[in-house]
């Protein structure tokens, strides 16, 4: 265990725990512990962490819904923080909707519709949270967060600084933003248009409807690799060959070749050495690198080397 850990686990006291299962947070539910766990439950147990981050200079994991995120089987070997549920509700003020970092998509889609709004159904099939979406510009069907974001609250926990920053500073691109691994994502405000509550609910049952017929179930984190300009992931994993394609307890998705599955009691680590196969072959049989959307935390540096 590293100085750092120690002094932050001195520091944190009750707040943080010791070697806490990532895996179960993630939805790969597959990958090591860290070495300390802190939920935050509020703004002063945020202030308190950001204190503690700066102080020890601990590497530090935000982990929102884990819908992104792949974790080494040697786990992370710093300080995860998590936000409670205090985060997560959302609050309509007109056309105005404020969600906490925490919120998942999907209760932010349906919470906007019921409230007669219309703009984010997209997000009803994106199992992330909201400061995770910010963070990456989730999208789907057509849309993604930088269409109604507005603003969004962040603070740095490796600086310390806190303040609320609109959506032009936060550089959203295809699957990218400013948001860097030291930033929470407090909360996120929408700007929506008026909507019908029946024809949204239609909407989002499509899109549900959509996704369980097109994408696989069980243990993935959804798209791997982000589409290259004019083309599509899947489509080239597929053309190199690689559906089905298994390495140890991870294989491609017979589904949906943009998708790597793991078994239930499987490695990481054989997730990540498959994710690294099939660019090697895509590049191979086509020329083109695939980019990862997937995030890797613990590996070695040469896995953490952006695909």
């Amino acid at each position: 265990m590293s100085d750092g850990v120690e002094r932050a686990a001195a520091l944190l006291g009750h707040r943080a725990r010791r070697d806490v299962a990532l895996g179960p947070l993630t939805t790969y539910r597959v990958g090591g512990p860290a070495a300390l766990f802190v939920e935050v439950a509020g703004d002063d147990d945020l202030a308190r962490v950001a204190e503690v981050v700066r102080t020890t200079g601990i590497d530090v994991l935000v982990v929102g819904k884990g819908s992104n995120l792949l974790v080494a089987d040697a786990g992370f070997p710093g300080l995860a923080v998590m936000l409670g549920e205090r985060f997560a509700g959302v609050e309509v003020d007109g056309l105005v909707v404020r969600a906490g970092g925490s919120t998942p998509l999907p209760v932010l889609a349906r919470q906007s519709v019921a409230a007669g709004l219309t703009g984010l159904e997209w997000a009803v099939g994106v199992p992330g949270s909201v400061g995770g979406g910010v963070r990456m510009n989730a999208g789907g069907h057509g849309s993604d967060m930088a269409a109604s974001l507005q603003r969004v609250r962040v603070l740095d926990l490796a600086t310390g600084e806190d303040g609320v920053v609109p959506v032009a500073a936060l550089e959203l691109g295809y699957r990218q933003s400013a948001v860097t691994s030291t930033h929470v994502v407090v909360w996120a405000e929408f700007a929506l248009e008026p909507g019908d509550p029946d024809a949204g609910a239609a909407e989002l049952a499509e899109i549900v409807r959509w996704r369980r017929e097109h994408q696989p179930g069980g243990q993935n984190a959804g798209s791997v690799f982000t589409n290259p300009p004019d083309d599509s992931a899947g489509r080239l994993v597929d053309l190199a060959g690689c559906k089905g394609l298994r390495r140890g307890s991870a294989h491609v998705s017979e589904k949906h070749a943009n998708f790597i599955q793991a078994d239930p009691g499987g490695r990481a680590d054989d997730v990540a050495s498959l994710v690294a196969e099939v660019q090697a072959r895509v590049e191979s049989a086509t020329g083109v690198r695939l980019h990862r959307e997937l995030r890797l935390v613990g590996f070695e540096p040469l896995a953490e080397v952006e695909g």
